[in-house]
């Protein structure tokens, strides 16, 4: 062989073929990732305790088998769901926030922000359900418990933050806060599912924006 040749072929960068592991892992994300969008839809279309594994299986294309390899219960399947739920609505209001430098504009925001959240009927729906669901079931009950209260830590925190850097403060514990704005957007969504002449979507949106300001000392008006 020409040594110069030899060289040249010895010199050359080695191609990075995708190792085995990385494969797999791409193809347990995108199972997992099928699974809970199935999830997600047989849960709105049959409720929490309606819905069947093998039925959320059989959505995404796959057996009992492959949701047990992927998630221990439905509950654990429910879980996932939540925690994306709230990695989503984290994000949004974080891309929201980012736009305004001033804090008393990013309170005012939040506050438009909220006052229009109560839209996703779906989600209000299958949280209610499931957390009457697991009041009767303690190890569902306790899961739930210990899962809101490290959410509403979250949340508190980052509404004590926006509070504190205008030099105001909280009339309430911060995770209280956190906990009484979903409680309400919630209950306001819910009467207006079940009679939405008694409590319009303008009702809902100027109620919320009331309660904002209650509690966060905004008091702003469109």
């Amino acid at each position: 062989m020409n040594p110069l040749r030899a060289g040249i072929q010895r010199t050359r960068p080695a191609r990075h073929a995708t190792s085995p592991v990385s494969r797999q892992q791409e193809r347990t994300q995108a199972t997992r990732r099928r699974l809970l969008t199935a999830a997600e839809k047989t849960f709105a279309r049959d409720g929490f305790e309606a819905a069947r594994l093998e039925d959320i299986a059989s959505l995404a294309g796959y057996t009992r088998g492959a949701f047990y390899a992927n998630f221990r219960s439905k509950e654990d399947i429910f879980f996932a769901l939540l925690e994306d739920w709230v990695a989503q609505r984290i994000g949004e209001v974080t891309a929201l926030l980012a736009q305004h430098a001033n804090p008393t504009a990013r309170l005012r925001a939040l506050r438009e922000h909220y006052a229009q959240l109560a839209k996703d009927r779906r989600l209000v729906l299958l949280s209610l359900e499931f957390k009457l669901y697991a009041i009767r079931h303690p190890e569902a009950h306790a899961r739930l418990r210990a899962r809101q209260r490290r959410i509403r830590a979250s949340v508190g925190d980052l509404l004590h933050r926006l509070v504190a850097a205008t030099g105001r403060k909280l009339p309430v514990a911060d995770t209280a806060a956190s906990a009484a704005l979903g409680a309400l957007s919630n209950a306001l969504l819910l009467e207006n599912l079940v009679d939405n002449v008694t409590i319009s979507d303008q009702d809902i949106r100027y109620l919320l924006g009331v309660f904002f300001d209650a509690i966060f000392g905004t008091h702003t008006r469109k």
